[in-house]
């Protein structure tokens, strides 16, 4: 399955009972996969994992020869046998499969899926940040084999890598969240970061449904080019499209958010109330995908509307804070691009009920070129009409000053370098009954503030 052999003199007779690429969590009968990093060789944990209780390990050709006997396979490449192990398992169940990748949203989108196919199915989710060229293959390996159907998160930093991981799950339902703007820096365009995402087509399923969102025209431009370049290993797949607009297979009615989460309607089932833990218009949207995916699996609304309203969220995506001094907070500081920024914002504005509303931002990182331009738009997103103030954090949010001064004046629009001076900024001006939303890219760890306000009793 690991495309390898056994070493001179090892035991053909083990079980394997798990896969495990780290020795802090490695299990009893498991195979320990010795991957290679710029600054460390999991060959060097090879003994201590089978002291461990490791059944055997792999072991790339390219090493110094173990000792004979030693329960090793030795593979041309450790990361690669882990790959092939994974396709190989994947293929020997009978599980059913859903990709989801996109910009923003993508885990939302497998949290809200997951739920909603757990109302009917035994389901297995990426957990973290699994969702790359070596968390995806242990996903998938992590896999029961009672597990009837599997939603994998497919991330990606530069172009090709979905590609491989669409290979190796080769998913049921293909879903595309939107495209943003994460990735500019190392894709130079919305339109290559397009091209990257359509490349969960790679590994669909033949008669395959491509679940994507229907607002973002630049999907509709580039799919095409899949099957023209030959990139494709099945042939024809149907389509469903999700979005605001109405000319969309499936599109929101009637949204209200409040601070317990939203609540809204579809085109397409008008009688059911869908309400999921999660605030804001654009988590609607999300849950247009979760609902096309039930759909496909024949869920009926009820089991759907079930399943979101008791969704289990990834921490950090808009978690609503209520400290004791009344101020509630819109801890929304997990990441930040300006289509998420965008979200935020709209957000903030929709919430009502609150005595003042204030905006705590940092810097959007890695966005290449136009990285002064997109920080200068997100300034001017905020209405004064809705925002007391806003706090911003960061070099770059310099430009965002800029663009949010050009509507609020000078004085409403305050720039710190240091979070805890900001806290206590922000602290001094608040009260009870005030909303802060607080975002920002996950290098500027905007948390912080959060915790600043929290730990301090404000």
């Amino acid at each position: 399955m690991a495309g390898g052999r056994l070493a001179e003199g090892a035991p053909a007779d083990r079980i394997i009972r798990g896969v495990s690429k780290d020795t802090r969590t490695l299990g009893e009968g498991s195979l320990y996969v010795p991957l290679i990093g710029e600054s460390f060789d999991g060959h060097d944990f090879v003994d201590a994992a089978l002291a461990q209780g490791a059944a055997a390990a792999l072991w790339q050709i390219d090493h110094a020869a173990p000792p004979v006997g030693t329960p090793l396979v030795i593979v041309d490449d450790t990361l690669a046998a882990l790959q092939r192990l994974a396709k190989a398992y994947r293929r020997e169940l009978p599980v059913r499969i859903v990709g989801i990748t996109g910009s923003n949203g993508k885990t939302t989108v497998k949290d809200m899926t997951a739920a909603v196919l757990s109302t009917a199915f035994e389901v297995h989710k990426t957990e973290g940040n699994y969702n790359n060229h070596i968390g995806l293959p242990m996903t998938l390996l992590q896999m029961s084999p009672s597990t009837e159907l599997a939603v994998l998160e497919m991330g990606m930093s530069g172009r090709w890598e979905i590609d491989l991981l669409s290979r190796l799950a080769e998913p049921e339902v293909a879903v595309i969240t939107n495209i943003g703007e994460a990735h500019l820096l190392q894709l130079g365009s919305r339109q290559e970061i397009a091209r990257a995402k359509t490349e969960i087509l790679a590994g669909l399923q033949a008669g395959g449904l491509l679940v994507y969102n229907g607002d973002e025209p630049l999907i509709p431009e580039v799919l095409p080019e899949m099957a023209e370049a030959g990139r494709m290993q099945n042939g024809e797949y149907t389509v469903t499209r999700f979005g605001k607009g109405c000319g969309n297979d499936l599109y929101p009615l009637e949204i209200a958010a409040d601070a317990g989460g939203t609540r809204f309607k579809v085109n397409v089932d008008a009688q059911t109330q869908y309400r999921i833990p999660a605030l804001g218009g654009h988590n609607a949207i999300n849950a247009l995908a979760a609902i096309a995916v039930g759909r496909h699996f024949g869920l009926s609304s009820e089991q759907i509307a079930a399943g979101l309203e008791h969704a289990v969220m990834t921490g950090m995506r808009i978690e609503v804070m209520h400290l004791p001094s009344g101020l509630t907070l819109l801890n929304d500081a997990y990441n930040a691009s300006p289509a998420s920024m965008r979200a935020a914002i709209d957000l903030l504005h929709e919430m009502k009920g609150y005595r003042s509303k204030f905006a705590v931002l940092g810097d959007m990182l890695e966005l290449g070129a136009q990285e002064a331009e997109f920080h200068r738009a997100v300034g001017a997103m905020l209405d004064p009409a809705e925002v007391e103030a806003v706090y911003l954090y960061g070099p770059l949010a310099n430009d965002m000053a800029e663009g949010a001064r050009s509507r609020f004046g000078a004085d409403r629009v305050l720039h710190f370098t240091d979070k805890e001076e900001l806290a206590r900024a922000l602290a001094s001006q608040t009260a009870a009954q005030d909303l802060v939303l607080i975002k920002g890219s996950r290098g500027m760890k905007m948390e912080q503030v959060a915790a600043f306000l929290n730990d301090s009793g404000f």
